[in-house]
């Protein structure tokens, strides 16, 4: 658990933003279950695991955060000044929800929850306490639009995220070694960024090494750096709770002539696409001008994702920049722009920067070259 320190009249706007849509929707509760719209709506942030964290809002009566006991007092610290309520552990937490409700709605019918985040148990779990409750309406696209522009305030923190990241390249590239492990030079890495205060990564911190590259998706491991290949960096830390996410793909030795194409190519595709980001701009638009680089080059094939997805308190938010989104960019969404060539058995590169859209164009979190550089 950490909390975050939100100016009070962002996240006290944010959250008129929301009691204002249950009115006009005429919801008589709504359920915000996922706990990164409770921390970006309240200041409180916390991984509840296995217990129930929840934030109930009301048209007309006052929200109210229910809790472990073992929060609330760290509720208290964030400023938060509404009723907090927390339950112990053998206790019945959908029942004392229940509880509160009906001290401020008599018969709540119409309800708007987060179906992208509430658990089928926890439905059925607060169902039970108002059978004859109507669960259809989504809060989920209200959410996500909300999140989607950041203030000034939260691209700072982005930004103070996005040097963490660069820190953390240089730390990475140096440990690199033919004969060190992936898993030696992550953990080195994230060693060095702990003493130096960054204790938290928003993800496992990826290195693949050679052909293991070509997994997009694939884990830091055992496999050894050799030389004359490629080695992939995909990472980012959390400052104030906003992350950083970011890739390089550097070089040990002489790699092939194919690997070296690749990355070439790879990085025609990300300078392209992110010098044309700007307001105005369709999001499948910006997708297709790095696919078609990497198409005309003959490698459409292994580009097998999206080029970028939104960020900010998390590593993966609304909205995706690819084929079919036809929304238009706006100043102040945030997104990577990732494109990622994966042949396998051969080899593998992305590079990676998230970026903010700006009045004329863009700018990203993370400055590391992204010239190929030759590392141990």
């Amino acid at each position: 658990m950490f909390t975050t320190k939100k100016k009070e009249d962002d996240y006290m706007t944010q959250l008129d933003k929301v009691r204002k849509w249950v009115s006009k929707n005429e919801v008589d509760v709504a359920y915000i279950s996922d706990p990164k719209s409770i921390e970006y709506l309240t200041g409180f942030a916390s991984d509840p695991v296995e217990r129930i964290l929840g934030l109930f809002v009301f048209a007309n009566k006052d929200p109210f955060l229910f809790a472990p006991a073992l929060e609330v007092e760290a509720i208290h610290d964030t400023g938060w000044e509404f009723p907090v309520y927390g339950y112990l552990d053998h206790e019945q937490p959908f029942e004392m929800i229940a509880t509160q409700i009906k001290k401020r709605v008599n018969h709540p019918v119409q309800w708007a929850i987060e179906k992208n985040n509430l658990t089928i148990d926890h439905y059925n779990a607060i169902k039970n306490q108002f059978l004859f409750a109507n669960f259809e309406k989504d809060l989920t696209p209200f959410i996500q639009k909300l999140r989607l522009i950041k203030t000034a305030d939260e691209i700072e923190k982005l930004d103070a995220a996005g040097r963490e990241a660069d820190l953390a390249f240089k730390i990475g590239f140096e440990a690199v070694q033919a004969g060190r492990t992936e898993a030696e030079i992550a953990a080195e890495l994230e060693y060095v960024l702990k003493k130096k205060g960054v204790m938290q990564m928003s993800f496992d911190t990826l290195i693949q090494a050679g052909a293991h590259a070509a997994e997009p998706h694939g884990a830091t491991g055992m496999n050894k750096i050799k030389n004359n290949e490629l080695v992939l960096f995909d990472l980012g830390t959390i400052h104030q709770g906003y992350i950083s996410d970011s890739s390089r793909t550097v070089a040990v030795g002489q790699p092939s002539d194919k690997a070296l194409d690749i990355y070439k190519v790879c990085l025609d595709a990300q300078l392209t696409a992110q010098s044309q980001a700007k307001p105005g701009m369709i999001a499948e638009d910006l997708d297709k001008i790095a696919r078609d680089i990497i198409t005309k080059a003959g490698y459409g094939d292994y580009f097998i994702h999206r080029l970028g997805h939104g960020m900010g308190m998390g590593e993966h938010e609304f909205p995706s920049i690819m084929e079919g989104n036809k929304m238009s960019l706006e100043e102040g969404m945030c997104f990577s722009i990732e494109p990622g060539i994966y042949i396998p058995g051969v080899a593998g590169g992305r590079i990676e920067d998230c970026v903010h859209i700006t009045k004329n164009g863009c700018e990203p979190f993370t400055h590391t070259s992204k010239e190929l550089t030759y590392v141990g």
